[in-house]
């Protein structure tokens, strides 16, 4: 596969899978491609980051209040999505409490019921999501950070299928993206990601270290979710990179506010 091609089927992954936009599937799928969508992941998210940015700046200029377009903004990264990390995170959730079983947990994780720890886990991440988004349409240039930090959180991809983390299961999504991203690769993602953010911090007005000890934060969030996964149920699954995505921002957006 020559290497235009392979970044050609790498976007067109890294599209289909995390946003809602509708592209052609990938001639070939296979670890290089996989490894290399996930790092394409931010930028991928580009037009959710500007949507999410374009409806806090509206927001602000209209005089609207904060929490409602803030919950407008976490809606469009929903639809932008099809709700599919929600999805995931509802999933993990039900599944890490279920039963300390893991082909139990794995059990409850494949079925499309949403249980007790489901709700409870959308509720809290989206609760913390509205409530730091709301925070920073007051500022005069939250809604830059803000899209900014919807585009940086997909660096946490790369962390959920880091080399040498286990798929769950020998099938699914897991099973294609689990430790398909390099070690180094995944570090240089982040530092990266940190870079961009410490940039936009700068520019609405917050000192520059507050965006690189956001993304630290965020990436420890799906470390220890990861770390959890790992031990209950043996690997990542398509849900847990889902559920990393939703803990990953909620923690990044908290932590920037």
């Amino acid at each position: 596969m020559s290497s235009r091609s392979r970044t050609a089927d790498g976007w067109r992954f890294a599209v289909g899978t995390l946003t809602a936009w509708s592209v052609r599937a990938p001639s070939r799928i296979d670890r290089d491609v996989v490894g290399l969508g996930l790092v394409l992941a931010p930028l991928a998210v580009l037009p959710l980051g500007v949507a999410v940015a374009a409806l806090l700046w509206a927001g602000r200029e209209a005089g609207l209040a904060p929490v409602g377009v803030a919950a407008a903004a976490v809606g469009a990264l929903a639809l932008g999505s099809r709700a599919l990390h929600l999805d995931g995170l509802a999933d993990t959730a039900d599944g890490l409490t279920a039963s300390y079983d893991r082909e139990r947990a794995l059990a409850v994780m494949r079925t499309g019921d949403v249980g007790p720890a489901g709700v409870v886990a959308i509720v809290v991440v989206l609760a913390v999501q509205v409530g730091a988004l709301a925070s920073l349409v007051g500022t005069t240039h939250g809604w830059w950070l803000a899209g900014t930090a919807v585009v940086a959180s997909r660096a946490t991809v790369a962390v959920v299928c880091t080399a040498g983390i286990p798929a769950a299961r020998p099938e699914g999504l897991g099973a294609t993206v689990a430790g398909s991203v390099p070690r180094p690769v995944a570090v240089a993602l982040v530092v990266a990601a940190a870079s961009v953010l410490g940039a936009a911090a700068a520019a609405a007005g917050l000192d520059w270290w507050r965006g690189p000890v956001a993304l630290v934060a965020a990436v420890a969030a799906v470390a220890v979710l990861v770390r959890r996964c790992v031990r209950r149920i043996g690997g990542i699954s398509g849900d847990v990179l889902g559920a990393g995505i939703e803990v990953g921002l909620a923690v990044l957006l908290l932590a920037l506010t």
